[in-house]
């Protein structure tokens, strides 16, 4: 995807802007069995189109609930999309995920002590799809966590 030329992550991120709801699926993880949860996205633009504002929440059967809230913005001097991001398993980030764009899909790798998630975003006929597969430190291969589909509110 080209850079647009006022640097505004919102017009890179215009297809993601809005209220989302639908089911995010779990695959087995360290972190639990798998499972289906209810999920919303909101993404907003914000400081005037320069970054865009990301929430993502998911409530499971048995209740508990998981959120986690990203802001997007633009690196001018290198093409890259650069997206801030935490969430309530309380882990601070350390400094922004660099994405690269193929075809419309934004993908982001998220370097942790505990390996690498991979995070992909698209929309597709007006279905937003969130991916992220993990790969384990040591480990060789990405595995699935968890994909999310969305429509627009």
């Amino acid at each position: 995807m080209d850079l647009p030329p006022s640097g505004h992550a919102a017009e890179m991120l215009r297809d993601f802007l809005g209220h989302w709801r639908g089911i995010t699926e779990i695959a087995a993880s360290p972190w639990g069995t798998a499972r289906t949860a209810e999920a919303e996205a909101v993404f907003t633009k914000a400081a005037g189109g320069y970054a865009v504002v990301q929430s993502y929440r998911h409530r499971e059967t048995d209740g508990t609930h998981f959120e986690g809230h990203g802001m997007f913005t633009v690196d001018r001097d290198h093409g890259d999309t650069l997206w801030y991001y935490v969430d309530s398993m309380g882990r601070p980030p350390a400094s922004p995920v660099r994405g690269t764009w193929n075809a419309g899909t934004l993908t982001l790798d998220r370097r942790t002590a505990d390996g690498v998630a991979r995070h992909t975003f698209r929309v597709d006929d007006g279905v937003l799809v969130h991916t992220a597969d993990l790969k384990l430190e040591g480990s060789a291969e990405f595995s699935p966590l968890l994909k999310s589909v969305f429509r627009k509110v």
